[in-house]
């Protein structure tokens, strides 16, 4: 009997490790780690510093500041992940409300413990010496998240929560990373770069929220897909993605021209084998719909690693001279 009893609690505990792990959307940290890599490089480049140390703090912030958003966001949309039939494993939220594996306010709770933890983090870094900016970013995140999965703002469901997360994404990561890496050497800074990656952060929402549009629309949440059209939003998706490709040149404008073009050309060759997919992917296939998704962001993250990976080698080459 005992033993039996042993069993079902070692179970018990085994799903809720594992439901916790769901809850934490593991793939979802490309999205965080990838630009933060990428400011990093910039700091490399720029000025020539790179502490390994430093980097640890930076990842330990991006992990942390996922579990707040995600824990956050699945709270905040549990009525619309409710009702999502054509989810997939980038969207649609971790599903451990709708699956009764979490409760919403465990989830409520688990976001205020990681935002917690993420302050406590970046203050941490400040009395070591490491700056102000995790600070920042922190501030940062909590804001943005506020406006655009909470009321009164609720940009996400009004309309407008792509360019939250392009300013997220690809500004307030990649300038937390390079100035925490720099030491806050904002004169070496080259500020037209984080265009493009804004625009990579806009196509990434847009793109996530393509498998979401019957729940959306449903739910009377704005996203772009529901405002524009699943079509429209699948070729202004391929079209930014394109556009940030091709202004490479603001992120490495001292490379040479065959630099640039081999940066940009991975990022174009996989958005252009989406294209059979632009008229048929409605959220309703899920299958094609699957298959834009991950051509999609295996687009946007070729193009940051590609331009963080330039950015180090072209700054490395004149030091090995």
């Amino acid at each position: 009997m005992e033993d039996g009893r042993d069993r079902l609690l070692r179970s018990r505990t085994m799903d809720t490790i594992r439901a916790w792990v769901q809850a934490a959307r593991p793939l979802a940290q490309a999205n965080i780690a990838v630009p933060l890599l990428l400011g990093q490089a910039m700091a490399f480049a720029l000025t020539g510093r790179l502490d390994l140390e430093r980097a640890a703090w930076i990842h330990g912030f991006g992990l942390l500041a996922q579990l707040f958003i995600v824990f956050a966001n699945d709270f905040a949309d549990r009525e619309g992940d409710a009702k999502n039939t054509t989810y997939n494993q980038f969207s649609g939220g971790s599903r451990v409300i709708p699956e009764g594996k979490l409760s919403a306010g465990a989830l409520r709770t688990a976001a205020i413990v990681a935002l917690s933890a993420l302050s406590a983090l970046a203050l941490a870094a400040l009395l070591l010496g490491h700056g102000p900016w995790l600070l920042a970013g922190t501030a940062a995140t909590a804001l943005l998240l506020w406006a655009y999965s909470f009321p009164p703002l609720r940009y996400a469901y009004r309309g407008g929560g792509e360019v939250l997360q392009g300013l997220g994404v690809g500004v307030v990561l990649p300038l937390v990373a390079f100035a925490t890496q720099s030491g806050g050497d904002f004169a070496s800074m080259r500020w037209l770069a984080l265009a493009p990656m804004f625009v990579l952060g806009v196509a990434g929402n847009i793109l996530t929220a393509l498998p979401d549009h019957p729940a959306d629309k449903a739910a009377d949440k704005r996203s772009y897909p529901v405002s524009r059209g699943q079509w429209v939003a699948r070729r202004h998706f391929l079209e930014l993605t394109i556009l940030a490709a091709c202004a490479t040149p603001l992120v490495l404008p001292t490379a040479p021209i065959a630099v640039m073009v081999a940066v940009a050309a991975p990022t174009i060759g996989i958005a252009l084998s989406a294209l059979p997919l632009l008229g048929s992917a409605d959220a309703e296939q899920r299958d094609e719909c699957r298959v834009f998704v991950l051509r999609g962001g295996a687009a946007t993250a070729a193009l940051q690693l590609c331009w963080a990976l330039a950015l180090v080698v072209l700054a490395l080459v004149p030091m090995l001279r």
